[in-house]
């Protein structure tokens, strides 16, 4: 079956040019000159409208147990989730718990999503549990395409590691080309501030925020740069929300070193703000925390995305119901009466593509392409997925979005298709949306009708990271 995109302005990272975009099979098979007629395909006319790459959203947690409960969209509702904004491929993370094997982690979320995704996806591996098999079997992790592997300075006691752990597995990348991804926040010291807080009967959702110092991001993400120099490996830091944080990137990629970084929307529109207004705050708790809007994290945020002192945007996706729910129980209301009790993480794969628009095009932060580079192109080659994904060229996979300029629409939890019951967006206007999306060659949305299906999704095993200096 051949399709033919028509009449629109196609955007890679490179630039722009209006083009008919040509796809036979799963595969992007020409760029042609408007108006160029191919007998016997499809077309699908694209005026006005930008033909984009499908977003790649690098960082979500489907299924993520957490706090007593686990993340309320499956793979199946949050990948379909993420087909409706545009977003045509996802990593997400396999866990190995303490005690349990790397690669045990790895075939469990392997099982929890073959067969079940809407879009194509891939794995990182959480290391939980650091010890001379685990170590080994990074290397039996590379053999099916996870080429990279997180880490947490954060969670003692949880998901936590300590400085020689980290520097064991960094070794263990730097033999075998592997990128190591940090969660970067100083654990130890937040703990004793948690309980602090708690014992001053401080226990509202804002204190999440306010104990979670920006000082501890920057702290943590200075030493995970040195333990990775020292070792030799590339490191890439997950959920970036600190001018501290982002100070460190700047210096260690001005010094040549292979030190990347993602930000999250909630960074770039949230703020320290939003939890305040007693539990309600529970909705905009996850970690690293919103930031104060007046210390001018924010805009140091933009700023670093044009750049490209930060190199991604990713959504973190990890959500959880605010009232209790009859499939679910309870969620967010586990931290009724103690904020170190509320499920960490917020929803958010759905609208990552529409909301970077809206703050980088429609504000004028960024440029068309530059947005294209965060939401696709660089997360594609930072793990290891392009040309195949990231861009539209010929032989690429055909996972194409028609995005309208001209749209505008509110954001809100009555029509999302997450999991979730509600919007850290709720009542936000954005310019700009999502009209069309291919995946693989295969027409999954198009008249604000959903057509795709429960395993369309192909696994994707991946090379190593191409964006090193």
């Amino acid at each position: 079956m051949s399709t033919l995109i028509t009449n629109g302005t196609v955007i890679t990272h490179a630039g722009r040019q209006e083009a008919d975009v040509l796809v036979e099979g799963e595969k992007v098979t020409a760029l042609l000159a408007p108006g160029t007629a191919i007998e016997g395909a499809e077309a699908i006319d694209a005026a006005g409208k930008y033909v984009v790459p499908g977003g790649l959203d690098v960082h979500t947690h489907m299924e993520l147990p957490f706090g007593g409960t686990f993340a309320s969209d499956s793979f199946e509702t949050g990948t379909r989730a993420a087909a409706w904004g545009g977003t045509t491929t996802i990593i997400d993370f396999a866990v190995q718990a303490k005690g349990q094997g790397l690669m045990d982690g790895y075939e469990a979320w392997r099982a929890k999503a073959d067969g079940n995704c809407a879009i194509d996806y891939g794995f990182h591996v959480i290391v939980g549990d650091v010890n001379e098999q685990s170590l080994k079997e990074m290397d039996i992790a590379m053999g099916e395409g996870v080429t990279s592997f997180k880490m947490f300075m954060a969670y003692p006691g949880v998901f936590y590691s300590t400085d020689g752990e980290i520097f064991q597995a960094m070794q263990k990348a730097s033999e075998n080309g592997a990128t190591i991804m940090m969660h970067a926040e100083n654990g130890i010291a937040i703990d004793v501030l948690i309980a602090q807080a708690l014992a001053r009967g401080e226990t509202d959702p804002l204190y999440h925020g306010v104990v979670r110092k920006s000082i501890l991001e920057g702290e943590a993400t200075h030493r995970a740069i040195r333990l990775a120099e020292l070792a030799g490996c590339p490191l890439y830091i997950v959920h970036l929300s600190a001018l501290e944080a982002l100070a460190e990137v700047t210096n260690a990629r001005d010094d040549g070193l292979n030190v990347f970084a993602e930000t999250c929307p909630q960074y770039l529109f949230l703020s320290l703000d939003d939890l305040g207004n007693g539990f309600e705050g529970a909705k905009y708790v996850c970690s690293p925390p919103l930031r104060d809007r007046a210390e001018g994290h924010q805009e140091a945020l933009w700023s670093g995305l044009a750049t490209n002192d930060l190199q991604v945007v990713s959504t973190d996706h990890c959500p959880f119901c605010f009232e209790d729910h009859p499939e679910l129980g309870r969620q967010k209301r586990l931290g009724e009466g103690d904020f170190s009790k509320i499920p960490n993480g917020l929803p958010g794969v759905e609208h990552r593509v529409e909301l970077v628009y809206h703050g980088a095009v429609a504000e004028e932060r960024l440029t068309l392409e530059r947005w294209v580079e965060v939401c696709a192109t660089t997360p594609a080659r930072m793990f290891g997925l392009y040309p195949q994904k990231g861009t539209i060229a010929v032989g690429s996979d055909a996972d194409i979005v028609i995005f309208d300029p001209a749209k505008r629409h509110t954001l809100s939890a009555d029509t999302h298709h997450m999991r979730t019951d509600y919007s850290c967006y709720e009542g936000l206007e954005v310019s700009g949306g999502v009209d069309t999306v291919l995946s693989r060659g295969k027409l999954i949305l198009a008249d604000n009708e959903y057509l795709g299906k429960k395993g369309d999704g192909r696994y994707l095993p991946r090379d190593l990271n191409q964006y090193l200096v």
